[in-house]
């Protein structure tokens, strides 16, 4: 009689770099993910000019719901640690129809912020240029429409090819950009406040605890939007954990990534607001804060003055954030898609991963092409429809984050009260975030349909709301016409993917060892 032999293998999983990253790297990319610099840079005024003193505490309140769903995150992630993130779990937990959705959701956010990272990166490089060289008004290269943007394309090329060549390299070159950053932000503190304590910053304002007050908000319609607009900025740390079949623990370390990342970017905003604030207070006219002139980028309006001939040091900073988080966007919408073909919701060719460096080739590549059309279709429509496609984003955003607070607490449904860590962890803070980030999505949608909300008027209505739920509709387009192809019967039909599936990630514990940063070697 013959025996089939018992095949003791690991399985091969979906291709990727698998056991590349650790904690420390993770965490670098979930962190660059968010350009903490140019996120401040584009907000923290609109922030001040919103709630106006209470802006400290609008970061406090908004980071409670990413909170929240990263904790959703960190469970699901122990359970099925997959690439495909929200699109898996939301298809385990709730079918193929929401789960695809919820993985266009991660793409279509990806794609919109390239082309706005792109066009900062080609922005603040040629103003940096016009700096050293003197240039006058009228005469800017910061100005130059086709020259910034032929200079974001070149950047959205270069970080594509960053990420098709690997992640290990991508790590690595995030580990400089990321240094750079926080150097520029240190300095800035410290300028801000020894002219604060030396008495020579414009309008020292005294720290107040008062900042952090909770019921301080003078109206409720400021508090909503200051709020939504701190979302924004806390945005890009579940990279990390599209990254998770690529760590040396996929089960363990992304997880705990994301919580260290959303950890450091509350201390990071907040002690960067209370500095900003100590140094320019909340005037309406100069370096003042609540001067609505300097909104869309406080830095640039204070350099100067903060930094005298070292002013140069926050346009490069803010350059190379925008840099950084190209490159590391387009990461979890690649291996999003690679996920999603293999699960046989997408095409099969965005399954391929390259051979020698194991990353979503086709993806990838998908991605940058598509940012890059993307990009110069909506310059050369109007940078005003650009611009509101940009503020469109929190609706894509409080979309797929809430899927995932959902189907956190479905998936573990049967198990939510058996333990004190698994109602708190799997059904309390997975929900609270959900629901948050759904009045976030709603409260948005009413906002963004007035006219005078955005840059454009689309159809009569806000051009904002128009190219958000547009941007959604589009997916269920989409959707519905990949449904009509054969390949993709196994997929709605929850064949291929269903609560029972096994994931295709190589995982067994056993084959490492323990390393200094927590995860495994």
């Amino acid at each position: 009689m013959t025996t089939t032999p018992i095949d003791l293998q690991r399985p091969e999983g979906k291709g990727l770099a698998a056991g590349t990253l650790g904690l420390w790297g993770s965490t670098v990319i979930g962190l660059a993910s968010t350009a903490p610099v140019y996120s401040l840079v584009a907000t923290l005024g609109f922030v001040v000019l919103a709630v106006g003193a209470q802006a400290p505490i609008a970061f406090v309140i908004a980071f409670i719901p990413m909170l929240f769903i990263a904790f959703a995150y960190r469970e699901l992630n122990n359970d099925v640690p997959d690439c495909g993130t929200t699109f898996t779990w939301g298809t385990k937990a709730f079918g193929p129809w929401v789960g695809w959705m919820g993985g266009w959701g991660v793409a279509v956010a990806g794609m919109v912020v390239l082309a706005n990272l792109a066009q900062i990166a080609g922005i603040y490089f040629w103003a940096l240029i016009d700096g050293i060289a003197g240039n006058a008004e009228g005469s800017l290269l910061s100005e130059n429409v086709p020259l910034v943007t032929a200079t974001g394309v070149v950047f959205i090329a270069a970080m594509t090819g960053v990420s098709w060549r690997g992640v290990e390299i991508g790590e690595r070159i995030q580990n400089v950009l990321l240094a750079i950053q926080y150097l520029a932000l240190a300095v800035f503190v410290v300028a801000a406040l020894w002219h604060f304590f030396v008495g020579t910053a414009p309008d020292p304002t005294p720290f107040d605890w008062s900042w952090f007050n909770p019921f301080g908000f003078a109206e409720w319609g400021g508090f909503v939007e200051a709020v939504l607009l701190a979302l924004f900025i806390y945005w890009g740390w579940d990279t990390c954990l599209a990254l998770n079949e690529e760590t040396k623990d996929p089960k363990r370390i992304p997880g705990r990534a994301a919580l260290l990342t959303t950890v450091i970017l509350l201390v990071t905003y907040v002690g960067v607001t209370i500095a900003a604030m100590m140094y320019a207070g909340l005037g309406e006219s100069g370096t003042g804060l609540g001067n609505e002139a300097n909104a869309d980028d406080f830095f640039l309006a204070i350099k100067d003055g903060l930094l005298g001939p070292l002013g140069w040091v926050l346009v490069v900073a803010v350059m190379i954030s925008a840099i950084s988080s190209t490159q590391t966007t387009i990461l979890p919408t690649a291996r999003g898609t690679l996920s999603m073909a293999a699960y046989k919701a997408l095409p099969r060719r965005f399954a391929s991963v390259h051979p020698r460096y194991k990353t979503p080739s086709f993806s990838t590549l998908v991605m940058g092409v598509v940012a890059i059309i993307y990009y110069i279709g909506m310059t050369l429509i109007s940078d005003n429809i650009l611009q509101d496609s940009i503020l469109s984003l929190g609706l894509a955003i409080a979309f797929y984050y809430g899927i995932t607070g959902y189907a956190c607490v479905w998936y573990f449904r049967r198990v939510l009260f058996s333990s004190a860590r698994n109602f708190f962890y799997k059904f309390l803070f997975p929900l609270l975030g959900a629901l948050m980030l759904t009045y976030a999505f709603v409260q948005s949608l009413i906002d963004m349909y007035d006219v005078d909300y955005g840059y454009t008027v689309l159809l009569g209505i806000g051009g904002t709301f128009v190219l958000g739920v547009g941007s959604l509709a589009f997916g269920v387009l989409l959707m519905l016409l990949w449904f009509a192809f054969p390949r993709a019967k196994a997929f709605f039909r929850g064949e291929s993917l269903n609560r029972d599936t096994p994931v295709l990630v190589p995982e067994d514990p056993a084959d490492f060892s323990r390393s200094i940063d927590g995860g495994l070697a």
